[in-house]
């Protein structure tokens, strides 16, 4: 019996650290983005296809990632990219983490929130700018996207832009085909790009 109470005091010891751990990371967080020195914030959300490292700047979403492309070198590749001042910062994603529910819940068919398209350039940038006109629920081929994108030879540069796409999920590349109607490559994996065209489909 005095086991059992030594693991409960000591599960308690480990909650309240955890849960102080948090206020001072939110505090942390609120310090840093009053004093005007977090440039990236970033939370990590669940979702149906895994769990998504989202972040933002003060432009927009500037990045949605998979787990498999791995969070930390993600997280890496911003600082070198865009500015090292990064902190995890939930609350400055609540709408993006709202609207990405929403969406996953099948009540919302676009996005609303800001976009920062800083991390796409050239031709590529030209593509994921395409990509929301396929509406919801659809798909379109390599070859219509490289001719919306007003260079219908640039199949394969439509292919590497949505293999680079930064924003998968809210830049709907997913909504990209082959011709012949097999689904391709998806940087999240094809399982989570059948996953989201059947979450779209049944919605």
């Amino acid at each position: 019996m005095n086991t059992d109470h030594g693991l409960i005091r000591d599960l308690a010891h480990i909650t309240d650290g955890a849960d102080k751990m948090t206020a001072l990371r939110a505090r942390l967080a609120a310090a840093a983005d009053r004093d005007g020195i977090l440039d990236i914030a970033y939370r990590i959300i669940d979702s149906p296809v895994g769990p998504l490292l989202v972040a933002a700047t003060d432009r927009g979403l500037v990045r949605v990632a998979y787990a498999r492309e791995d969070h930390d070198a993600v997280l890496q590749q911003l600082a070198e990219k865009i500015s090292p001042r990064i902190l995890r910062a939930p609350a400055r994603l609540d709408t993006v983490a709202r609207e990405l529910d929403e969406y996953f819940d099948g009540s919302r068919h676009t996005f609303d929130i800001a976009l920062d398209w800083r991390l796409s350039q050239g031709f590529r940038s030209t593509v994921l700018h395409h990509l929301p006109e396929i509406d919801y629920g659809h798909t379109a081929s390599y070859a219509t996207v490289a001719k919306l994108a007003g260079n219908p030879k640039a199949v394969r540069a439509v292919g590497s832009a949505c293999a680079t796409n930064p924003l998968p999920v809210v830049v709907p590349c997913h909504r990209v085909i082959r011709s012949d109607g097999a689904m391709g490559g998806y940087l999240g994996g094809v399982e989570a790009k059948r996953t989201l065209l059947a979450l779209e489909a049944a919605a």
